[in-house]
């Protein structure tokens, strides 16, 4: 089974906004260069991710002007562009599209985006909002996942009331066969709550980007009951080591059989139509 990161990042710095900048430069510390370099070049990402024994990659889209910056859906899928370890993720912004359904049509059958990513707390909305409706309903539609931002944000202009993952609740009982991902588990206030929506529904689940590896147990004393739900992120590259956060979860004092679904066999069955093999 392929070890598969669901939560990387492309940017561009003069396309983000003054403290996202600052943060990427922070948490890439000495490696900045190289990074910036990484997320220009679809060769060097990839050979990256697999120095870091990771065998295929998420690669998001953003547009949140307000407050992080704009990777657009055209940025996104030209990088990935004939890279099968990349896979790439839409992002549609409802306030900013007047027909968010027709937009992500496009994006899944013309430019070749295999999921979405919507962003709340940084774009301003509940995630059972109407506004989003018709995005789940295309979501389920093209029968394409959709990973959800939950929890807390460091950067200016978010506002935490929108990353409650109770918001799903409603999306999941609304859509039954639509695969919600929460992203960053509820991070911050929400660990337990984000732990229960994925152990109550069986279309919802829990990604781990942003948060210690050594600290998942903490969060969430009874993982192994949602081993079929976890999904490995890094949220690159707002951290040092991809492959220090997969030792990390390889040492943890779990069954080797959820490490392995934990590591990609989950991420694997919700791609399953991409990724070759599986």
């Amino acid at each position: 089974m392929p070890t598969i990161d669901i939560h990387l990042h492309i940017l561009d710095p003069a396309d983000l906004r003054p403290w996202a900048r600052e943060y990427v430069q922070a948490s890439s510390g000495e490696e900045i260069e190289d990074r910036w370099q990484m997320m220009r070049s679809p060769e060097l990402l990839v050979q990256m991710l697999h120095d870091n024994g990771v065998d295929y990659g998420v690669v998001l889209s953003e547009i949140s002007p307000i407050t992080t910056g704009v990777v657009s859906n055209e940025t996104v899928a030209e990088f990935c562009a004939g890279q099968g370890a990349l896979i790439p993720f839409a992002n549609i912004n409802p306030s900013m599209v007047a027909n968010p359904a027709r937009e992500l049509e496009r994006c899944v059958v013309e430019m070749g985006f295999k999921g979405l990513k919507l962003y709340p707390t940084y774009q301003g909305f509940f995630a059972n909002d109407s506004i989003v409706y018709p995005l789940y309903a295309k979501a389920q539609e093209l029968r394409i996942p959709v990973m959800i931002h939950t929890g807390s944000s460091v950067f200016r202009g978010a506002r935490l009331k929108y990353g409650d993952p109770l918001w799903m609740d409603d999306v999941a009982v609304d859509f039954p066969d639509l695969s919600l991902i929460q992203v960053h588990g509820g991070r911050g206030f929400w660990y337990r709550r984000a732990f229960l929506l994925a152990r109550l529904h069986r279309n919802v689940y829990l990604e781990i980007a942003g948060l210690p590896p050594q600290k998942l147990l903490e969060y969430f004393p009874e993982l192994e009951k949602i081993a079929d739900k976890i999904i490995f992120g890094s949220d690159w590259p707002g951290l040092r080591s991809i492959r220090a956060n997969i030792d990390a979860i390889r040492s943890l004092p779990l069954s080797e059989r959820t490490k392995s679904k934990i590591l990609g066999e989950n991420a694997a069955c919700l791609l399953r139509d991409v990724l070759p093999g599986t």
